[in-house]
């Protein structure tokens, strides 16, 4: 939780906080241990967004908090399905690209690499910058700079918006995968830690890990917690690249020459030097699993998080760390779902912040809205795919209830 603290205030001071505003803000992590992890890194007023982060405002406002501290998720292409994700923006009904990138660089490439500059464009299919009257504000009202990463760009952009169109007090912090990079790091130069000396440089834990998300993926759990790499990124020209744990090294697939010794040291300075980036699961491992942090998620994330606390479990008892092991199975409530729980029928948030001249609707309002109404026809859950195998697979009675409490436990 120390480290998490002092992962908390640098990523304030970057923000532009002062040294005593951060401070508070660490302060009131450890007071409250609470984290929004559910939209990825994506414009405050892209609706999945914008709703989500005024969900967690009106429980942050109702017990009086000063801080909103967030993960998003930045190593994710700028094309998530159609016309969807970080790279684009509905307005006035016309899909807009936000930084005017060619296809090939939409598909291929991650938001948080360091190949730019970027900049901000709303262009349409045919190239026009800003050729919608809401584009055309928008842009006027957003940084006009450069940026080395789009994640940069867009935690730029959030602040600005944040700042002078939302009617809180509340300050918004935005930490993403380059700072849980460093927290990574700091936890590998302790080498009384248990990332370093039992996660990392015996190596059985880790190992154990990856077996045990290899074994919930030829089961009833099959496709919630992927291996996609091996509890680290590699970051090569802008894109990610999965990483493989063989023979004490992580290896990159070829044509890739990269190869990264399994040692604390080595991976803490790839860490730092931003040639690896951790993995989702290393990112929940050091931000809400170890520290104990309640993280607020998305439909999906209430089952692969609960999953994600028994693998790591399992490289628990692989290590000999049952203190550790006992405090995670006595956290009864780790994680709860805080993502498109606030789904007003027809929101716009452009009018909801004020864009278009008009006063921000209070904060008050929201909280008067029953769950039952707030929540929709809850398509996040019916309309995934993977949600419905999930539901046949419990009606089928290949899981019964009292095994998916029991995963849920995190024991």
């Amino acid at each position: 939780m120390e480290l998490l603290r002092s992962c908390i205030e640098r990523a304030a001071r970057r923000s532009g906080y002062d040294l005593e505003e951060a401070r508070r803000a660490g302060i009131q992590l450890m007071a409250s241990p609470v984290l929004q992890t559910g939209p990825h890194c994506l414009l405050l007023i892209e609706p999945d967004a914008f709703y989500t982060h005024v969900f967690s405002l009106v429980g942050l406002n109702a017990h009086a908090r000063e801080w909103y501290i967030t993960y998003h998720a930045s190593t994710v292409s700028f094309s998530e399905k159609s016309k969807k994700g970080p790279g684009w923006l509905w307005l006035e009904g016309e899909p807009l690209n936000v930084f005017g990138l060619r296809r090939s660089r939409m598909d291929s490439f991650s938001i948080c690499g360091s190949n730019g500059p970027y900049r901000f464009a709303f262009s349409n299919a045919k190239g026009d910058p800003a050729p919608n009257a809401s584009a055309a504000r928008l842009l006027a009202e957003l940084p006009s700079d450069e940026f080395a990463s789009a994640a940069d760009a867009i935690r730029a952009a959030n602040q600005t918006l944040w700042r002078g169109k939302l009617p809180s007090p509340i300050k918004l912090l935005q930490l993403d995968d380059f700072d849980i990079a460093d927290l990574v790091a700091d936890h590998l130069d302790d080498a009384r830690s248990w990332m370093s000396a039992g996660f990392i440089a015996d190596g059985k834990a880790a190992e154990s890990i990856l077996h045990a998300m290899d074994r919930l993926n030829v089961g009833p759990w099959r496709g919630w917690v992927r291996r996609t790499t091996d509890l680290f990124w590699r970051m090569e020209k802008g894109r990610i690249v999965p990483l493989r744990l063989q023979d004490n090294a992580l290896r990159a697939p070829a044509p890739s020459v990269f190869e990264l010794k399994f040692q604390p040291d080595n991976i803490a300075a790839a860490l730092r030097q931003r040639a690896i980036v951790p993995s989702l699961y290393t990112v929940f491992l050091v931000t809400s699993i170890l520290p104990g942090v309640r993280t607020l998620g998305g439909c999906r994330q209430t089952i692969y998080y609960p999953l994600m606390r028994y693998i790591t479990a399992v490289g628990l008892e692989q290590s000999g760390n049952f203190d550790l092991l006992t405090e995670l199975r006595g956290d009864d409530r780790p994680g709860l779902w805080g993502h498109r729980v606030l789904t007003p029928a027809g929101g716009y948030p452009f009018q909801e912040i004020g864009l278009f001249g008009q006063s921000p609707r209070p904060l008050s309002e929201y909280a008067q809205i029953p769950l039952v109404q707030s929540s929709g026809d809850l398509g996040s859950f019916t309309g995934d795919p993977i949600w419905a195998n999930l539901s046949k697979q419990i009606a089928s009675g290949v899981i019964t209830s009292g095994s998916v409490e029991w995963q849920w436990s995190g024991s």
